[in-house]
């Protein structure tokens, strides 16, 4: 009628939620704007927290690193015997002059000292016999290279003693936890049947063989290196015993 107020029509909020009632626009639009929002917060975040751990990976790493420069550091200064407040360059310049001091001297070692002496990585046997040394002696030019131990050299002096062999003269180096030992020895002509050339001798083994061409003191010398135990507790290496026995004419 004309005049009257209109008043809207309600409906009952089933109605409206059921689907059939169009919803409004705004409202869809206000509710994917909230659900981007909120995707793109928990997206800022875990790129914060992965910042956050990189960031503190990052510190721990620089931090052990710094840790090992003053520990290594430290220990240069007490190899070096400094002053425990020179600074870094300092102590780096005493490294390089003291590197420097020991390659001379390494270098004068070298000249000095003959190339056969210094003891290999392998084992090695090598017995030189010459016809004698006057007086109808037998003389012999030995060369063990071998792992060093402590029992090493009391084991080849009692094993040359038991040879009846005398020291003319005995050379001896070290390097790196091998030594080499040079022997010139001398034997008499009446100096008695060896071990197993028929005396009752246990201790050290069978060492028969041919005296003039050096045989039973480089199967002595063999049985000394290869003693099983001799070795214990040392890295495997890898074992080559030079098979050399040449008889040279007086």
């Amino acid at each position: 009628m004309q005049g009257e107020e209109v008043v809207p029509m309600m409906l009952p909020p089933f109605f409206m939620d059921s689907g059939i009632w169009p919803a409004s626009a705004g409202v869809v639009g206000a509710a994917a704007s909230a659900e981007d929002e909120a995707a793109a917060a928990a997206a800022a975040a875990a790129a914060h927290d992965r910042a956050l751990a990189a960031t503190r990976n990052h510190r721990e790493a620089e931090k052990r690193r710094r840790e090992r420069i003053k520990s290594n550091l430290d220990r240069l200064r007490a190899v070096l015997a400094c002053d425990p407040k020179i600074d870094k360059a300092s102590l780096l310049a005493k490294a390089v002059e003291r590197v420097r001091d020991l390659k001379q001297r390494m270098a004068g070692i070298g000249e000095a000292a003959p190339a056969h002496l210094f003891p290999t990585e392998h084992d090695e046997i090598v017995v030189l016999a010459s016809g004698g040394g006057g007086g109808g002696a037998a003389v012999f030019e030995a060369s063990v290279c071998c792992d060093d131990r402590s029992d090493l050299l009391p084991e080849l002096i009692e094993t040359l003693r038991a040879l009846r062999l005398r020291t003319l003269r005995a050379e001896m180096a070290t390097l790196g936890g091998r030594v080499r030992n040079v022997l010139v020895l001398a034997r008499d002509a009446g100096g008695g049947a060896l071990p197993g050339e028929g005396c009752d001798d246990d201790d050290h083994g069978d060492y028969s063989g041919s005296t003039d061409s050096g045989d039973f003191l480089k199967e002595a010398l063999r049985t000394l290196v290869e003693r099983p135990g001799a070795a214990a507790g040392d890295r495997p290496k890898r074992r080559r015993v030079s098979d050399m026995n040449m008889q040279a004419a007086a």
